[in-house]
């Protein structure tokens, strides 16, 4: 059971940063194609975390995050990325689902997309869109959700371990319920 989803503003992104990049190692540790390598280090999870503060604090990045447990450290994240151009500003990006390892089955990865969908409805966004890779957990979790199948790219991106695979493009109008 998730105890919380809330969102961050910049400052406790900034203020949250060690641990969300603490985060961010173990699910690539585990193999999540996120747009890391396997060799990612703190540093460069932290800096990663970092250089989104901009686009938090201007708005065109929302982002949440779940905590459980007694704990209460954070284990999961999603964010959207909102459109900047002009003939685009009704969509968004949704980015990084991510649920730690030792978290996952518990419905985080779930809660934390309907949260970001919740939210994208609320802001207007008539239409959210994807890329995840295809065969992953993630793909079972956009496709249990609702998402709709676009198509897949062969040889989009590389695994952490350096391996080319394909990704599956989804979409949702998140104004639709599920």
């Amino acid at each position: 059971m998730i105890d919380a989803i809330t969102p961050l503003d910049a400052t406790a992104l900034a203020a949250h940063r060690d641990e969300l990049a603490e985060l961010l190692l173990a699910v690539v540790a585990d193999g999540s194609s996120l747009g890391f390598l396997a060799d990612l280090d703190h540093a460069g999870a932290a800096a990663w975390w970092d250089s989104l503060l901009p686009a938090v604090e201007d708005g065109s990045l929302a982002l949440w995050v779940s905590r459980t447990g007694p704990d209460g450290r954070i284990d999961g994240t999603v964010s959207w990325y909102r459109e900047s151009k002009p003939n685009g500003r009704h969509r968004a990006e949704l980015r990084k689902l991510m649920v730690h390892p030792a978290a996952r089955g518990r419905g985080t990865a779930r809660a934390l997309l309907a949260e970001a969908e919740e939210a994208a409805a609320r802001a207007g966004v008539v239409l959210l869109f994807l890329d995840t890779e295809t065969g992953s957990g993630a793909e079972r979790v956009y496709r249990s959700a609702g998402w709709t199948e676009a198509g897949t790219i062969p040889d989009y991106a590389t695994d952490p371990a350096g391996r080319l695979r394909p990704t599956t493009l989804f979409y949702k109008r998140p104004n639709q319920h599920r």
